[in-house]
C-alpha cells in the first residue's frame, strides 16, 4: 500500500514537470543603431516564436497618416544588395548581389526609392547607410536606436519580416510557377505596428500584426487578411516597444 502510494506520486510529480512552461532562455542580442540621432530615443524588444529561422527585417517610423519618416534598421543583406550566399561563379558560395523584391516590399515602397531596374530596394550602387545597416539576428534581440531630428508627437513604429522558404498548403511553391520572386519569398512579409503618442504617459507599447505585403513585391500594398498565413505568423512570439 505505501509502495503504490509512494508510486502514485513520482508518476504525478513527473507529469506535471513534463507539462510545466519553462521561461524563454535564450540570449538576446543587442543592436544599436543610428547612434548620433538627435530625436526620441527608442527601444525594441523582440522574441523569436517557435517558426524562427533567420528571417528579415526592417523597422522603420511614419507620422499618423502612413509618411515615411526614416528607417531605424534594415538586415544588411537587403539595404546594401549584397547576401553573404549570392555568388557561386568561383564553384563556391561567396557573397555577392542579388535582388529580393519580395522581401520586404512593403518597407521599399514605403521609402519610394525605385532603382534603375524597377525595384524599391536598394542597390550596391546606392546603399542604405552603415548606421542603419545590421547582420541578421539569429534569435531574439533588443534594438536600441534614435530618430535622426524630432518626430511628430504621434508617429508610428513599423516592423516587416520574411522569412524565406516557408511554404503552407495555401502559398505553395507552384502557386505562381512563372513568378521569381515570389520563389525566394513563400509566405508574403507581415507587417508589425505600434501608434506612438510622446505626449501621453505611456512609454511601453505591444506591436500587433496589420496586414502582409505583397507576395512577389510587385507593388506596396498591405493586405489586412491573415488566415491564409501559418508559420509566418509564429516567426514573432512578441515585439515591444519602449520610447523615451
Amino acid at each position: 500500500m505505501l509502495f503504490s502510494s509512494i508510486l502514485i506520486l513520482i508518476i504525478t510529480a513527473y507529469r506535471c514537470s513534463g507539462t510545466k512552461k519553462t521561461a524563454d532562455t535564450s540570449p538576446v542580442e543587442t543592436i544599436t543603431t543610428n547612434i548620433d540621432g538627435k530625436g526620441i530615443s527608442i527601444q525594441v524588444e523582440f522574441l523569436k516564436g517557435e517558426s524562427h529561422n533567420h528571417p528579415l527585417m526592417a523597422i522603420w517610423l511614419e507620422d499618423e497618416d502612413g509618411r515615411y519618416i526614416e528607417t531605424l534598421y534594415i538586415a544588411k543583406s537587403i539595404g546594401k544588395g549584397i547576401f553573404e550566399h549570392g555568388e557561386k561563379s568561383s564553384g563556391q558560395w561567396q557573397a555577392g548581389p542579388i535582388r529580393r523584391p519580395a522581401a520586404l516590399p512593403y518597407w521599399g515602397h514605403q521609402r519610394g526609392i525605385m532603382a534603375e531596374d524597377g525595384y524599391y530596394i536598394p542597390t550596391p550602387e546606392n546603399p542604405m547607410p552603415d548606421a542603419v545597416t545590421g547582420p541578421t539576428p539569429s534569435g531574439n534581440f533588443t534594438l536600441r536606436s534614435k530618430s535622426s531630428e524630432a518626430t511628430p508627437s504621434v508617429f508610428k513604429l513599423l516592423f516587416e519580416i520574411n522569412q524565406s522558404w516557408d511554404w503552407n498548403e495555401y502559398w505553395t511553391n507552384t502557386r505562381f510557377p512563372d513568378d521569381v520572386n515570389y520563389k525566394t519569398s513563400s509566405q508574403p512579409a507581415i507587417v508589425y505596428e505600434a501608434l506612438i503618442d510622446i505626449n501621453s504617459a505611456q512609454r511601453a507599447y505591444v506591436m500587433v500584426p496589420v496586414g502582409h505585403s505583397h507576395f512577389s513585391g510587385q507593388d506596396g500594398s498591405l493586405n489586412p487578411d491573415l488566415s491564409t498565413l501559418t508559420t509566418a505568423q509564429q516567426i514573432v512570439k512578441s515585439i515591444r516597444v519602449i520610447v523615451d
